[in-house]
Formats: structure tokens, C-alpha cells, sequence
């Protein structure tokens, strides 16, 4: 599945993540067991052994499309 956000593309299997960023054309990639998704920031966030980044999507739906394919427990802060 693929959720188009003002920053590129996310793209998601159950069991990974992939963030295509438009502007300098950059690739993000991480498991589903490093990744959180983030409510109300609308955050992406990846913390692996050997690295670490977050994207901030644009709208709460576009959270809730991730975590329903993925079945990524989203939390609210």
C-alpha cells in the first residue's frame, strides 16, 4: 500500500516501511518492529541499532492508513 504525503510517498508492507522523499530524492527504510507511529504530531519515527529518523506526515489520517496495513499500535502523546 502507498500513502502520498506533501513530502514523497510511504510505502508499506506488513513488515516494512519505506519513506521516498521527493525533494532530494532520499529513501528511509525500516522493519515494522522499529518503527512508531506518533499522535497528534503525525510522526513517523525509526529507531534501529545503527540509526535513527523521524517524518512528520501531514494529516492524522494518513497515520491511521499506516498503522491499519501495518498493525503499528499508534500512540497518542
Amino acid at each position: 500500500m502507498t500513502v502520498e504525503f506533501s513530502g514523497g510517498k510511504v510505502l508499506m508492507t506488513p513488515h516494512e516501511i519505506v519513506v521516498r522523499l521527493a525533494s532530494n530524492q532520499a529513501t528511509l527504510q525500516a522493519q515494522v518492529d522499529a518503527v512508531q507511529l506518533i499522535l497528534p504530531a503525525c510522526v513517523i519515527s525509526a529507531i534501529g541499532a545503527e540509526c535513527k529518523w523521524s517524518i512528520r506526515l501531514d494529516n492524522q489520517e494518513q497515520i491511521q492508513q499506516i498503522a491499519n496495513e501495518t498493525g503499528i499500535e499508534v500512540l497518542s502523546l
